[in-house]
């Protein structure tokens, strides 16, 4: 099968991944997702390149499927509480939902590897360049998907594709990478959450671990375990947050060392690299997306849950964020910390 649809957002990753993709004689249909505002200049920018090099370019609108199930989800996790990775969501549920097809594989633009166990099983291993992997990410892609997953750039670092880009002369060999989730420009979440709710989050009571209040916070969704600055507090020491208590509309905070943890349980553990496994096993855990993976023991349990015990405490493990189980460079599997 030699027919590819590739996710192609307009920037320079994507764009290089077809050319890539064509140099390797696939053939190559970009397809670019609406999946907020405008999108304008990003279609744009794909069409330019497809057009370029002589590929068919179609656009999706998927602004309503994305609302759905990834800003509502984004905001659903924050009002309870929680953490979210977007990402995770929109790759699952958008990304690679939408460019399936039973006549094409699939492409996108995202640092990983894609690897096979002798019993047939893919798994998603980390890019050549760490800096850049995104196996992260990528956990909670199935079966069906990962048989006819296609990643060009797991060979490449992001200076040698900017260098391809610049060669081939496509415009938007120097464009900026955006930092921010991508419906979210500028990272003010509780704006965001709150002008999707249209709704204001009532403010309530910062306390200590023993129930002493030490001021007034601006609503629950303005803040996330491990936080310390933007707290508006004047303490005798520095001080973070340890738990969100929605029912009671409190922030609970701590002192630096009462954040270490030794233990999670996650949820929804897609098993990627195993099959579903009855007995504990070693592994290493990334429980965020920057955190350095740390030895850990794996005990599976019921209805699609993992119990993960660290050796050594890890700081400041977030309910709503993915935790990814890793043998050396191969994604075992992951899910969501309950």
């Amino acid at each position: 099968m030699k027919r590819v649809n590739l996710g192609m957002s307009g920037g320079v990753d994507s764009s290089v991944a077809a050319y890539l993709l064509q140099q390797k004689g696939y053939e190559v249909h970009g397809v670019t997702m609406l999946l907020c505002g405008d999108g304008s200049s990003n279609v744009a920018s794909a069409k330019s390149v497809c057009d370029k090099l002589g590929i068919e370019h179609s656009v999706l609108d998927l602004r309503d499927e994305f609302r759905a199930s990834v800003m509502e989800n984004f905001a659903a996790a924050y009002e309870a509480g929680t953490t979210p990775t977007p990402c995770v969501v929109c790759n699952r549920e958008i990304k690679f939902k939408y460019l399936f097809a039973e006549d094409a594989l699939i492409a996108t633009g995202h640092y990983a590897h894609i690897g096979e166990t002798k019993d047939g099983r893919k798994y998603i291993q980390k890019a050549d360049n760490l800096d850049k992997d995104q196996s992260y990410f990528l956990y909670s892609l199935s079966q069906e998907v990962l048989e006819r997953a296609v990643f060009p750039l797991a060979d490449y670092s992001k200076d040698e594709i900017r260098e391809i880009a610049s060669d081939i002369g496509l415009s938007n060999a120097n464009r900026k990478d955006s930092q921010d989730v991508c419906f979210i420009p500028g990272g003010d979440y509780a704006g965001f959450i709150e002008n999707f709710r249209d709704t204001d989050y009532p403010e309530g009571n910062f306390v200590d671990m023993d129930g002493n209040v030490l001021g007034r916070h601006k609503g629950i969704i303005n803040y996330t375990i491990g936080q310390r600055k933007g707290l508006g507090l004047a303490l005798k020491q520095p001080m973070y947050v340890y738990k969100l208590d929605v029912d009671a509309n409190e922030v609970i905070l701590c002192c630096s060392d009462e954040l270490m943890s030794s233990e999670l349980i996650a949820g929804g553990f897609n098993w990627m690299a195993m099959t579903p496994q009855e007995e504990p096993f070693k592994a290493k855990a990334r429980i965020r997306y920057r955190h350095k993976e740390a030895d850990c023991t794996v005990f599976p349990l019921d209805s699609g849950r993992v119990k993960i015990i660290f050796r050594e405490p890890q700081r400041a493990i977030t309910a709503g964020q993915s935790v990814v189980i890793y043998d050396d460079d191969i994604v075992i599997g992951g899910g969501v910390i309950l």
